[in-house]
C-alpha cells in the first residue's frame, strides 16, 4: 500500500487548502498526480505557505466559507469529487475564547454542511474529517488518550472539534451505513510543526519569528507537554486512510495520529531542540501571559493506526525541527521556498515508500 500512484487522476476536494496543513496536503496530492480542487477562505496568515509557494498554480483554488452551504454545494456538484478531505476550521485555541460563536459555526456547522454535500454527491467514495488530539475530556492526568475515551474538549476550539467528531459519527450511522455508502473516517492529530507555519500563538512559529529578529524566545507554558510531529506525518496518514478506505470499508474508522511517546515533549524541551538546530546566540525566556486555560498534559495512544495501517513515524521530533529550521532559513534569506517545500515533501514520500 506504500504507493501514492493510487491518486493519479483522482478527483480530490480539500476544504481548508489555504491553511498550513492544507498546503502540505495539497502539495502531496498534486505531486501524486491527483486533480485537486481546494475550497477555503483566503490564507489565514500573512505571509502564508499557500501564497509564498504559489500553490494556486497547481490546483483549482476556490474561495469560499464552509458556513456557506449553497456555495459549497455548488462546488461539489461541479467538481464531483471522489475523495474529500475536510480541514477547514478555526484552529486556534486562544482565538476561540475571543470568538466562540465563529469557532462553533465554522467547526460544527461547517462539518454538517460538508456531510450534507457528501450525502448529495454520488461520486464521493472516501471522506476524511480532520479534527484534533484536543477532542478528549482531559483532566490533566498525564494519560495517553485512546479512541474509545470520552470526547469533551474544554475550550471552545477543542469542544467544537469534539462536536465535529460527533456530527461525523451521527452521519455515518444515520446516512452512510449501507454497503455502497461513502467510507468516512476522522483523524485526531497531534500538534504539528513544519516550515511555512506563520500562525500566532504557536511555539515553533514564535521561535522562528524571535530567532529571525535575534530576540529571546518567549515560552508561555514551558511545562506543557504535547505530541509534537512534523506536518508531513499526519498529512501522509490522511492520504493513506483515504486511499485504503476507498476500496475497503475495513479502514473507515476513528484514528489518533501522533508520534511515538518518546517524542512527546514539553514546550521547553521542544524550544531547546530548536535552539540546538538553529544555532547562534539566541536564548529562551519563560513567562505566562495570563492567557486562558489550556491543558498541561496531552499525549495520544496510536496503537490502532499502527495495527490497522502498519503505521510508524518517519521523522522523529528532532528531524521535524531540523526540517522546519531548513525551510525557515530559506524563507528568511529570500530563497526559493517553493523548491524547498517540494524537496521536503518528496524526501518524506521517498522515505515513507521505502519503509517496511
Amino acid at each position: 500500500m506504500r504507493d501514492l500512484s493510487f491518486y493519479k487522476g483522482k478527483r480530490v476536494l480539500i476544504t481548508g487548502h489555504t491553511g498550513f496543513k492544507g498546503g502540505y496536503l495539497s502539495t502531496l496530492l498534486v505531486r501524486a498526480g491527483a486533480r485537486v480542487t481546494g475550497y477555503s477562505l483566503e490564507p489565514p496568515t500573512d505571509p502564508s505557505l499557500f501564497e509564498l509557494c504559489k500553490l494556486k498554480e497547481d490546483m483549482d483554488s476556490i474561495t469560499g466559507d464552509v458556513r456557506d452551504f449553497d456555495k459549497m454545494s455548488g462546488v461539489f456538484a461541479e467538481v464531483q469529487p471522489e475523495i474529500v478531505f475536510h480541514l477547514a476550521a478555526q484552529p486556534i485555541v486562544r482565538l476561540s475564547y475571543k470568538e466562540p460563536r465563529l469557532t462553533f459555526e465554522t467547526n460544527v456547522m461547517g462539518t454538517v454542511n460538508l456531510m450534507e454535500c457528501v450525502r448529495n454527491t454520488p461520486s464521493v467514495r472516501s471522506v476524511l474529517n480532520v479534527t484534533t488530539d484536543k477532542v478528549y475530556k482531559n483532566d490533566d492526568l498525564d494519560t495517553a488518550f485512546s479512541e474509545d475515551m470520552p470526547l469533551d474538549g474544554f475550550d471552545p476550539y477543542s469542544n467544537s472539534k469534539s462536536c465535529s467528531e460527533l456530527v461525523t459519527h451521527s452521519y455515518v450511522k444515520s446516512f452512510f451505513s449501507e454497503k455502497d455508502s461513502p467510507r468516512i473516517s476522522t483523524a485526531r492529530a497531534g500538534n504539528v510543526i513544519g516550515g511555512g507555519d506563520f500562525a500566532p500563538d504557536r511555539l515553533i512559529p514564535d521561535c522562528v519569528r524571535a530567532a529571525g529578529k535575534g530576540e529571546k524566545i518567549l515560552i508561555r507554558n514551558p511545562g506543557s507537554t504535547r505530541p509534537f510531529q512534523h506536518v508531513m506525518e499526519p498529512v501522509m496518514v490522511y492520504a493513506d486512510i483515504a486511499m485504503r478506505q476507498y476500496d475497503d470499508p475495513f479502514y473507515a474508522d476513528y484514528y489518533n495520529v501522533g508520534p511515538d511517546l518518546s517524542d512527546v515533549k514539553s514546550a521547553l524541551d521542544l524550544a531547546e531542540i530548536f535552539l540546538r538546530e538553529w544555532g547562534g546566540d539566541i536564548s529562551t525566556v519563560t513567562g505566562h501571559e495570563g492567557g486562558p486555560h489550556e491543558a498541561a498534559f496531552l499525549k495520544l495512544d496510536c496503537t490502532k493506526i499502527k495495527e490497522k495501517l502498519g503505521w510508524k513515524s518517519i521523522w522523529n521530533v528532532e528531524e521535524a525541527v531540523r526540517q522546519t529550521v531548513l525551510f525557515s532559513r530559506v524563507y528568511l534569506s529570500g530563497g526559493d521556498v517553493r523548491k524547498e517545500l517540494f524537496r521536503q515533501v518528496d524526501s518524506y514520500v521517498s522515505e515513507w515508500e521505502a519503509a517496511d
